[in-house]
């Protein structure tokens, strides 16, 4: 949060990146298409020069700490200058916003790290206009695979589509890839399960403390994101056409879906972290049951030694031939008869 400081007094619209600088130029992959062609082509630091013609176009920038190409693609596609603000301040909420001349998304592509129970974030940012759309992603890391694969093939639905369906196409993506999210956070939590039962790893706490913390990360990226897509569904902008807003409705679904899996799985690991503190319980009033009953096995034999062990001239059983015996008979057989009634009561 340090590098947010830096704007403190600047004007709105001034462009100040706030993140990580995971690469040390940016990547900028250029693909334009039309119903029967697909070209594409890729430069670092610079915009590859599109085909003239009646093409969608699509940049994808990987890397948006480079200040300069930020501008040359604000002034060449007329992006607003807050939203290419928000673009390079990477601590952005998820958000949709109207423009006169473009349609501005940004929201966030998770995946969890099974070693360390992190969700690792990374904002993504989307701006389309007419037949152009910019994307925008802060690592290396195509995440956009499937699309152009999708893109490069015969008969697409996106090639025959508008950018803003590419724009949905993009999000949908993003919002699918949470689900495999969910499936490896509901494979955790059952291995956190196994271990709160087998009761023979004292890690298991701080892991489970740790997974609470990330879904709580992860609704707080994810929450956001359901009120941007319901806007994105309403938008009577006319980038967007009616025939995209049925589709986006159905990623709405699917948005509030996820946001439910999460509140789910969040309820599983408090009853996770529940169970745990139960076990623990559980094992400590054994332990006490234990010690309970051998000291209660304890009181009346010390009575005997006590009573045995006083110094008085004149005891009968002290002169008695078998006493000593005796004695030890007693004790044994009082030891013997409160164990069989324990155990009658089933307290052992």
């Amino acid at each position: 949060m340090g590098k947010k400081k830096h704007k403190a007094g600047l004007p709105p619209g001034t462009p100040v990146f706030t993140g990580k600088k995971y690469l040390e130029e940016p990547n900028v992959v250029l693909m334009q298409y039309g119903i029967e062609e697909c070209r594409e082509s890729s430069l670092q630091a610079r915009l590859p020069e599109p085909l003239e013609g009646d093409w969608n176009t699509w940049y994808d920038v990987r890397g948006v700490h480079d200040l300069e190409l930020m501008k040359v693609l604000g002034e060449r596609f007329r992006i607003h200058p807050l939203a290419l603000e928000d673009i390079v301040d990477t601590h952005q909420r998820p958000k949709m916003e109207d423009f006169v001349e473009g349609v501005f998304l940004t929201f966030r592509a998770l995946s969890f790290q099974a070693e360390t129970l992190q969700i690792e974030t990374e904002q993504i940012s989307l701006y389309f206009g007419e037949k152009f759309l910019l994307s925008f992603q802060e690592k290396e890391e195509d995440l956009w695979k499937p699309i152009r694969e999708r893109l490069r093939g015969n008969g697409s639905r996106i090639r025959k589509r508008g950018v803003d369906y590419l724009a949905y196409a993009l999000v949908d993506l993003v919002v699918d890839h949470y689900y495999i999210v969910l499936d490896q956070v509901e494979d955790e939590i059952e291995r956190l399960e196994a271990r709160v039962l087998s009761g023979e790893d004292p890690a298991v706490k701080g892991a489970i403390y740790q997974l609470k913390l990330q879904l709580l990360h992860m609704r707080r990226s994810i929450s956001p994101l359901r009120e941007a897509v319901g806007q994105f569904a309403k938008t009577e902008n006319r980038l967007v056409k009616s025939t995209t807003r049925v589709f986006v409705r159905d990623l709405y679904d699917h948005t509030v879906h996820v946001l439910d899996s999460v509140d789910t799985f969040r309820d599983m690991a408090n009853s996770l972290y529940d169970l745990h503190l139960s076990e623990l319980s559980q094992r400590m009033n054994a332990v006490i049951q234990v010690l309970t009953i051998i000291t209660t096995l304890f009181v009346p034999l010390t009575f005997i030694v006590g009573v045995y062990g006083m110094n008085f001239e004149y005891m009968p059983e002290l002169k008695w031939r078998y006493g000593y015996f005796a004695v030890w008979g007693v004790m044994v057989l009082l030891s013997i008869a409160m164990l069989f009634f324990f155990r009658k009561r089933r307290w052992i």
